[in-house]
């Protein structure tokens, strides 16, 4: 069947979330009645954002924190101005539970600076037996020192022994134009997964969970200030995303 325009990517992320005209909905249902792969897809991001509402609906009912809080005058203003401040309150408590989307020119650099080359180093180093890592988790103080220096700004290696994976150690790495650090864990059935750090162009962004799939490796990546974030691991995506949540609470701490 031919249609007005090609389905693409973007239809059918606007199809799972709504965003799409009767006219356009209806192509691309017919499209996905012909292909099995769309429909598996489109199944695939629906997933996800029933991953996302379970870990993150609860967030909508947590008390706004201080900063974020409007402090009472006692003078009385204008109706005018209350107004505007009542929408800039009702703006700060959305923007605390719901981090906004990532903008498509953020997620192009995102997936070329972050996300390939996180999950190709996932690829390349998870597989290793003898050199898995530069420097091992007995040195765990050093690597961070090290990878701080090197990446000018602080990083630590979140924890994750409560999920069952410890600390291989961590390496550095050239990632297109700055440097990376990459975590290493480790189950006892020897499961790894790899977390990925570096500085972009997307500097004091901030963004929800993103997820991809691809070659065998799932990777879970995100911006929170200056920092991106991209969690990889040939692992089922619900676990993955428990995970991606822990490091992003023990990152905040």
């Amino acid at each position: 069947m031919s249609y007005r325009t090609p389905i693409t990517e973007a239809d059918l992320h606007a199809y799972v979330d709504g965003q799409l005209s009767p006219a356009r909905r209806q192509e691309v249902e017919e499209y996905l009645a012909e292909s099995p792969e769309a429909a598996a897809q489109v199944k695939h991001y629906r997933d996800i954002n029933q991953g996302l509402h379970a870990l993150y609906d609860p967030v909508l009912s947590e008390p706004l924190p201080p900063q974020l809080s409007v402090t009472p005058r006692p003078r009385r203003w204008p109706v005018r101005v209350a107004a505007a401040l009542g929408w800039v309150t009702l703006g700060a408590v959305l923007g605390w539970a719901l981090k906004p989307a990532v903008v498509p020119d953020m997620e192009s650099a995102l997936r070329a600076q972050l996300v390939q080359p996180a999950a190709f180093a996932h690829r390349v180093f998870a597989v290793e037996k003898l050199h898995p890592v530069e420097v091992t988790a007995a040195d765990e103080q050093h690597l961070i020192k090290w990878l701080s220096r090197r990446l000018d700004t602080p990083i630590k290696a979140p924890s994750l022994t409560g999920q069952g994976y410890a600390l291989v150690g961590g390496r550095l790495l050239p990632s297109t134009d700055r440097m990376a650090a990459q975590f290493m864990y480790q189950k006892q059935n020897g499961q790894r997964i790899t977390l990925y750090i570096r500085r972009g162009v997307w500097s004091n962004a901030t963004s929800g969970f993103s997820y991809l799939h691809e070659d065998g490796v799932g990777t879970f990546y995100w911006v929170d200030g200056p920092l991106g974030y991209a969690l990889s691991g040939d692992v089922e995506q619900p676990e993955l995303l428990a995970l991606a949540h822990t490091v992003y609470q023990s990152l905040a701490d």
